[in-house]
């Protein structure tokens, strides 16, 4: 089974969501024949590379509310992701652009798969929400990198050219292309889509559907009582 989840690294709920479907895949009977795999997406590819503002300050702006009714908002998404055990530091979060960010999750996909890729996605995701850093800063970012496994000397090539940058546009209109309106959106074996940080029960049951339409059992018919006979491991009945 193949699970693709396009998420940006600054996006608060795509987090929480990665958290849950975790949690889904925990108790999961087939975790280990289950594939993870992650897609680029980007809330505001206009953000500056060269972050000027906090997040507080962008959506007191963005949804013309005060800095206290923005501050507001960002706590009542903390309480949220504190329940899935995560510590957020949302109001010292920075506005930026991730570009760079998923240019180096798709290099972790080429070098390490998807074991690689996921170190890097939860890194960079912990880096932003729970150290309130700049993963918009190419330091941060080789840093962040180097630590979860990628090759340094990869890093800083791509960090210095525009490689993978069609790859993240790709991504995004895929994402575009089923209908996504927003992030976090999760395809199960390119047939079910579920959008949004859903709790996780409900990926509890998806993953149960999806396994179970793509491996049907066959029902068996009980023999009559004078007739049917069959061979076992122990032998023929007589």
């Amino acid at each position: 089974m193949k699970i693709e989840i396009w998420s940006d690294v600054v996006c608060p709920w795509c987090y929480i969501g990665k958290r849950r479907i975790e949690n889904a895949l925990a108790e999961f009977g087939h975790a280990e024949e289950v594939e993870v795999h992650w897609r680029s997406y980007q809330l505001d590819p206009g953000a500056p590379t060269e972050p000027t503002e906090d997040t507080t300050t962008m959506l007191a702006r963005k949804y013309g509310q005060s800095p206290a009714g923005a501050k507001q908002m960002q706590d009542r998404v903390e309480a949220v992701a504190a329940e899935e055990g995560l510590i957020y530091r949302l109001s010292e979060t920075l506005h930026l652009n991730t570009v760079d960010a998923h240019r180096l999750i798709h290099l972790a996909h080429e070098q390490g798969g998807n074991e690689l890729q996921g170190r890097v996605k939860e890194a960079l995701l912990k880096a932003y929400f729970t150290e309130a850093r700049n993963v918009a800063d190419h330091e941060v970012l080789r840093e962040v990198a180097v630590a979860a496994g990628v090759d340094a000397s990869r890093v800083d090539e791509v960090l210095a050219g525009t490689e993978f940058t069609a790859a993240v546009h790709a991504d995004i209109e895929q994402a575009q292309a089923y209908g996504a309106s927003g992030v976090p959106f999760f395809v199960i074996d390119e047939k079910y889509g579920v959008s949004g940080a859903q709790p996780t029960e409900v990926f509890t049951q998806v993953l149960e559907r999806a396994w179970s339409e793509a491996h049907p059992r066959i029902e068996v018919l009980a023999a009559g009582s004078d007739g049917g006979q069959e061979c076992g491991p122990d032998g023929c009945a007589i």
